[in-house]
């Protein structure tokens, strides 16, 4: 059994413990939520402009973040799970692109989370970590337009797999 098996079978596993945050929950597919989950990544979004605009760009890239995030979690909804651990949802979205249960490209999850203990990474995750636990206020202008044309082309895409 591979690293991604393995993973998933312990996010089942802690799911069914029934404790709160804490891996993943299989339920019956769920379009509304799954809609709803859509809606608050939008929110999300308008939220990260509003924090750009406002000069907040630290909080403007977990902003971002979360928006991602709720499109990974419309995408369970769809295909019967809930999340609420942050490595069980890259696990189970990722695990639903390799078998072709959702038409993502494997890069984009790549560009939320790395998976890769990589002190170099430019992923979302490392991204809003160094700016949510660390003392960094400032975002580089160049950088936060590529985080926000990412940030909306990703909902874009996710949209259009869940239509699928």
């Amino acid at each position: 059994m591979g690293h991604l098996e393995n993973k998933l079978e312990w996010c089942v596993k802690k799911g069914k413990e029934g404790k709160k945050h804490r891996g993943l929950k299989e339920i019956n597919p769920d379009v509304e939520k799954s809609n709803k989950h859509i809606e608050k990544a939008n929110h999300n979004f308008k939220a990260m402009i509003y924090l750009i605009k406002g000069n907040f760009p630290d909080w403007a890239v977990s902003a971002s973040f979360y928006s991602m995030y709720h499109c990974l979690l419309a995408i369970l909804a769809k295909h019967g799970y809930e999340s609420r651990n942050q490595e069980c949802t890259f696990a189970a979205v990722e695990h639903l692109i390799k078998n072709k249960k959702v038409d993502l490209d494997i890069q984009l999850l790549r560009k939320i989370a790395s998976f890769e203990e990589n002190l170099e990474a430019e992923d979302i995750v490392t991204l809003r970590e160094e700016f949510q636990y660390g003392t960094e206020a400032v975002v580089d202008d160049a950088k936060m337009k590529e985080l926000q044309n990412n940030t909306r082309e990703f909902i874009e895409i996710v949209k259009a797999a869940l239509k699928k």
